[in-house]
């Protein structure tokens, strides 16, 4: 019985360049002519012969750390400002859409900063840097904050804030004069 069907063709060979790339010569490993730089050791469980294993870090050792990595994290702030200052002068003071919307986010940003304080720094808390982790929190404020200072000007330089008494004139009352003076006609 014949089979039924269109006939199988057979696979083509591959091409050079795919064989030649499935049976690349393997490199061998250095020797361990070159030594490792300072600080560093190839594998973290075997250490080399004559050398004293690295010991494990100290609570207090631990804690600098934390401090230095919350102290990165809360300075962070700083070195965004001066770009945001420059963009905002950039901007321009009239109304447009690039200038409200640079502004909105100078002043959505830090607002979400500051209200996530306790999360950003929950990482780097524990019992022994508690006491020590509020300077790092209050520097970390105080740089939001005056990112909120940089948007309170832009919108100042747009004459959106009511600074002056032509601002207020619907809360003014109409003078009542304190006396007339009336001329007679003849």
């Amino acid at each position: 019985m014949a089979p039924s069907g269109p006939p199988r063709l057979a696979p083509l060979p591959s091409p050079q360049w795919v064989i030649d790339l499935n049976n690349l010569p393997t490199r061998p490993k250095p020797t361990g002519t070159t030594p490792d730089p300072p600080g560093f050791s190839h594998s973290p469980h075997k250490t080399k012969p004559g050398s004293k294993p690295t010991p494990a870090p100290t609570p207090i050792e631990t804690d600098e750390l934390f401090l230095k990595k919350a102290w990165e994290l809360a300075l962070a702030p700083a070195k965004s400002i001066p770009m945001n200052a420059i963009m905002m002068y950039m901007s321009g003071n009239t109304l447009q859409i690039f200038s409200i919307m640079m502004t909105a986010m100078l002043f959505m940003n830090p607002l979400k900063a500051l209200s996530s304080v306790g999360a950003t720094f929950a990482r780097f808390e524990n019992e022994r840097t508690r006491g020590r982790l509020w300077v790092v929190k209050m520097a970390y404020v105080g740089l939001q904050v005056a990112t909120i200072v940089l948007g309170v000007w832009k919108v100042n330089g747009m004459g959106l804030l009511p600074t002056t008494r032509s601002d207020w004139l619907a809360w003014e009352r109409e003078r009542q004069p304190l006396e007339y003076s009336a001329a007679a006609f003849q």
